[in-house]
């Protein structure tokens, strides 16, 4: 650079110095120029495209904030676009109901709704669905849902149950049926129709009008090799230390279907007595999930309300894994879940029900509930809530699937998810700087490489 920068000439008389510009290469010499730096541009590699790092999204545009906002502090939302079926009173009248996808129903006060399975014996099948009560029903501990999947002759495949407990706070509440292949016993193995039926848990006790309903429908496919059947050995039980650092807003969302994407970290929100948030964490196979919730205390404290903080956790086809409540005494209260094991396949060969229910990989839920009665001693609120959550473990490689499970991608963590909730430790930080390093440094020598070319054609001018 030094002839190109320092060179000088002297002026007659003045004493001053101007720097020497070379002259412009002749046309041909410029040409040649350009087109050996285009030649080389296209010889480099291509640059690694630009990894967008996620930024946390307004408030206003995360899932379920429009329907907070509206004032549907206490209503379930419900998926978008969900067919309603009636749901029969007998087998021979009941509507199917199709793998990947979600309904809207009915549940009368008495009686017993049918819907149909049309399964294969080569896949899993899942059933879950969310009662909805209404918010000023009076409810009972053990009033609530039981939905059962049953064969063509009546047989029992699997019953669950979900109840409002002792808060009796009225609350969206889950339960879930299973045809599973491989169980250990000769009953609904058989392709064929199957039965799902769904019910009160204690009619007689319960409110008189109907509940809606949110039903889903899963299949998975089985693996390509026989694989383990018994469940992993030890894993690490001991709870870590809850996560510090400030909490970060992010609005909760009011269904299954609208929740609020998060990962590792702390979260904050507002609840209200009687409210229901969900958050939604991807999880892949070998990771462990732990959450606390902590609701604020109130400056109008008066009494106490049993089981007024309640924390759930919910598997990608909604199932419930564990669940834990608190009291609430106006002052500051956490609640915890307890150790989970790490998500594995074989898990579901477990004789624990919160083991078997971290059978697969993919969108579990992070449920909170504020009862309904902290109104009555400490006011209409809205209480902080601040959600932390953890993941243990080491992501792994899952199993070799034999087919597509419906919907596709359910039992996996998918991509997008991956790049807007990057796991804990992974090289996403890297990768966008490698990107940046690999661009940078072909950029730079793309123009290096042009310069000299163009210093050289200088030179060689007449």
């Amino acid at each position: 650079m030094g002839r190109w920068c320092t060179a000088r000439r002297r002026t007659g008389g003045t004493g001053r110095e101007r720097p020497t510009v070379p002259a412009r290469p002749p046309v041909p010499a410029r040409l040649a120029v350009v087109s050996a730096v285009l030649a080389t541009a296209a010889a480099l590699p291509a640059a690694p495209p630009a990894v967008a790092l996620p930024a946390a999204p307004p408030a206003a545009a995360l899932p379920g904030a429009t329907a907070r906002a509206a004032g549907a502090s206490t209503g379930y939302d419900f998926a978008d676009g969900a067919p309603r079926l009636a749901g029969a009173g007998s087998a021979p009248g009941a509507e199917p109901l199709e793998a990947g996808s979600t309904y809207r129903s009915s549940l009368p006060r008495n009686g017993t709704l049918y819907y149909r399975l049309e399964l294969d014996a080569a896949s899993d099948a899942y059933v879950s669905v969310t009662a909805v009560p209404g918010a000023d029903g009076e409810v009972t501990a053990v009033d609530g849902i039981r939905v059962s999947v049953r064969d063509a002759d009546g047989g029992s495949c699997s019953v669950d149950s979900a109840t409002f407990g002792a808060a009796h706070s009225p609350r969206p509440v889950t339960a879930w049926g299973m045809r599973e292949l491989g169980s250990g016993t000769n009953r609904c193995q058989d392709p064929g129709t199957y039965y799902v039926t769904v019910e009160r848990t204690r009619p007689q006790d319960s409110p008189p009008d109907a509940w809606d309903l949110e039903l889903t429908a899963a299949t998975e496919s089985r693996p390509r090799g026989t694989g383990a059947t018994r469940t992993p050995g030890a894993w690490d039980s001991a709870s870590p230390e809850p996560l510090a650092g400030e909490p970060e807003h992010r609005p909760g969302g009011s269904g299954f279907a609208h929740a609020t994407l998060v990962g590792q970290g702390v979260w904050r929100d507002d609840i209200r007595p009687g409210e229901t948030l969900y958050y939604k964490v991807p999880v892949d196979w070998g990771r462990q999930v732990y959450a606390t919730a902590e609701l604020a205390g109130s400056a109008d404290a008066s009494g106490y309300a049993t089981g007024a903080l309640r924390l759930a956790l919910h598997n990608p086809v909604r199932g419930e894994v564990d669940a834990a409540a608190r009291g609430y005494t106006g002052r500051q209260t956490t609640v915890g879940l307890a150790p989970l094991p790490p998500v594995s396949y074989s898990n579901r060969y477990a004789t624990a029900g919160q083991v078997g229910a971290l059978r697969f990989a993919g969108d579990y839920y992070v449920v909170v509930h504020l009862a309904a009665q902290v109104a009555d001693g400490f006011g209409q609120g809205p209480f902080g809530l601040t959600l932390r959550v953890r993941l243990g473990g080491a992501a792994r490689t899952g199993p070799d699937y034999a087919g597509e499970s419906r919907p596709q991608g359910l039992f996996e963590v998918s991509a997008q998810d991956r790049v807007a909730v990057p796991e804990p430790g992974a090289a996403n930080d890297d990768l966008a700087m490698k990107a940046v390093a690999v661009g940078g440094i072909g950029a730079g020598s793309l123009l290096l490489l042009g310069l000299a070319l163009w210093t050289a054609a200088a030179r060689r001018r007449p």
